[in-house]
């Protein structure tokens, strides 16, 4: 198993973080590679689908199997090796530490998430 995890606080409620980055409409703000990104329902549940497509018109499906309210969510690839988890901690007044937790069960992380996405989130947060 390979991982990547990294961390970073922004100065937003962790309600705010939160919604911001489990709404697909906003993946594509913060995330350099993907186009766009969508969902088969909203508001999404454990077992909803997120598809996204990347720069390079690649299609990936991920599917939601945790979701904790304004704590948590865990997105898997419907192919089933890959998954991604988001985690929220409040931290002081109106700040939230935010860590991005990736991994695969088998083989190597293809393309490694980086702090620059990261930043780019808190840019883009803290100026709404």
């Amino acid at each position: 198993m390979e991982e990547n995890e990294l961390q970073i606080t922004i100065n937003r409620p962790v309600q705010d973080v939160f919604a911001f980055t489990l709404n697909p409409v906003n993946t594509a703000t913060w995330i350099d590679g993907i186009k766009q990104e969508e969902t088969n329902e909203w508001p999404v549940k454990v077992g909803s689908i997120y598809r996204n497509e990347s720069t390079d018109g690649v299609w990936n499906q991920y599917e939601l199997t945790e979701l904790h309210e304004n704590e948590s969510f865990t997105l898997q690839s419907t192919e089933g090796n890959y998954s991604v988890q988001y985690t929220f901690k409040e931290s002081g007044d109106a700040q939230t530490n935010f860590t991005y937790h990736e991994w695969v069960n088998e083989g190597v992380l293809d393309e490694l998430f980086t702090l620059n996405h990261l930043q780019k989130l808190k840019e883009v947060l803290e100026v709404a």
